[in-house]
């Protein structure tokens, strides 16, 4: 069994369509764990109706984490709630993980977006850590694919901190097992972050912690770029 681990908060405008695209799969022998952070709209509700565990969250690596507490599965998918997957991803992720013997992996991502500067960013950010992955494995929390026994061997992710924990999570796991990008499929990503910060701003951000992510990502005392609690 895989299970699927979701962090959320306040995602009644996103939740739907990634439960959805989970809901279509073709490989049916998951379970979906929702870690929510005390939302107040609809979020719970949502995940509820379609079957999901709850669970209490946090931050998105608490939320991971507690999930991970909860979930069955001998591999865990943590998602971001504002990611959609196809309906054969499941079934060709977990072959290609299992044929090419990964401990932990990751994806492609395509944005949900028609815009050529988002085409672009994240054309150059899937190839900077597609070329990362042999020497300073990387990965973007809203979509990674661990074995349950790394998880553990790992501590979970950093709860202390609040960017580039799912970095950290990726170079880490490396030491247990290989890290690599999986060729058999894709996510699409919501551009949500880009649309709120400025894709201006958020170009200015990236060279920073660029640098710091070396050095063990940060700490939430020390920086305060993200907000995790968008709204449409």
């Amino acid at each position: 069994m895989i299970s699927i681990i979701i962090p959320t908060k306040n995602e009644k405008h996103y939740l739907p369509k990634l439960l959805k695209s989970i809901k279509k799969q073709d490989y049916k022998d998951y379970e979906v764990i929702v870690s929510d952070a005390g939302s107040t709209d609809k979020t719970v509700k949502i995940a509820k109706k379609f079957g999901c565990k709850v669970v209490k969250g946090g931050l998105p690596s608490v939320g991971r984490n507690n999930g991970a507490k909860y979930a069955k599965g001998d591999i865990f998918l943590f998602l971001d709630s504002d990611v959609i997957i196809d309906k054969y991803f499941l079934e060709k992720s977990l072959k290609e993980f299992k044929e090419r013997k990964l401990g932990t992996a990751t994806w492609y991502a395509y944005p949900l977006s028609k815009r050529i500067f988002d085409k672009v960013f994240f054309f150059f950010l899937n190839y900077i850590m597609i070329i990362e992955q042999y020497f300073w494995p990387n990965a973007g929390g809203y979509c990674i694919l661990c074995k349950k026994d790394i998880h553990k061997k790992l501590g979970g992710f950093r709860e202390d901190l609040i960017v580039a924990e799912d970095c950290d999570y990726a170079r880490r796991s490396a030491k247990f097992g290989k890290f690599r990008f999986l060729r058999t499929t894709s996510v699409k990503v919501s551009v949500r972050r880009l649309d709120k910060t400025g894709r201006f701003k958020l170009l200015l951000d990236y060279v920073p912690l660029g640098f710091l992510r070396v050095f063990g990502g940060v700490k939430r005392k020390n920086i305060g770029l993200y907000d995790f609690n968008y709204k449409k």
